[in-house]
């Protein structure tokens, strides 16, 4: 069996962490690179840290090669301080990786997007992720998978009490039959999901929805 070369996309958030912890794991992967602001307490032989900043992107292109690029990169208003600065990481940053990904001949592109992701959206982050979706529709790659996951779980160390207050929430509700669909998904099911549909679905353009996001 072919060994993958996989590329991951903010892989000190929940998502990408616990990607980057399969990955590592996985004997169809014969090497990890992430690209990170922050150098994580990570090590392993299969693991490759590229410590960037992303205002430079073009300075690392040439490191931008690989089989598969797992995109979890994103952040808060909060966070980020401002809409511009949360629309640059959540739309902007993640495009330009996308495509010199696509430049250098990465094939198959996964994106971790947001339930309800739509351009045409009234609310800001929605419309921003919706916008994302769309212009990484046009790059060359031969296969691309968008997850448009519920509310999903964290781990313990980074889920906030506002989260943990929501999850319980929904939780109730669904056991009443309330919003079923909006169950919320543990982070670790969401990175299986998407590790095992790069390795069974070699081709064409996929959008997964809270339903499509199980094992």
């Amino acid at each position: 069996m072919d060994k993958n070369r996989a590329l991951v996309l903010g892989a000190t958030g929940a998502t990408g962490r616990e990607l980057v912890s399969q990955l590592i794991k996985h004997p169809a992967f014969s090497s990890v690179s992430i690209f990170v602001r922050k150098k994580p307490n990570l090590e392993h032989p299969k693991l490759k840290v590229y410590e960037i900043d992303f205002s430079e992107l073009n300075t690392y292109r040439n490191n931008i090669v690989g089989d598969v690029l797992f995109s979890a990169l994103g952040t808060t208003l909060k966070d980020a301080g401002s809409k511009p600065k949360q629309y640059e990481v959540d739309n902007t940053y993640q495009y330009e990786f996308a495509k010199m990904a696509s430049e250098n001949r990465v094939n198959q592109y996964s994106l971790v997007s947001s339930y309800g992701a739509n351009k045409k959206s009234l609310f800001f982050y929605l419309k921003t992720k919706g916008s994302l979706e769309e212009e990484i529709k046009k790059l060359s790659f031969k296969s691309i998978k968008i997850y448009q996951p519920p509310t999903l779980i964290r781990q313990v160390d980074l889920i906030r009490p506002a989260e943990k207050r929501g999850i319980l929430v929904l939780n109730t509700l669904n056991r009443f039959g309330i919003l079923r669909s909006q169950k919320p998904l543990s982070v670790s099911v969401l990175a299986r999901k998407m590790i095992d549909d790069v390795l069974n679905i070699k081709e064409g353009n996929a959008t997964y929805q809270p339903k499509d996001i199980k094992l």
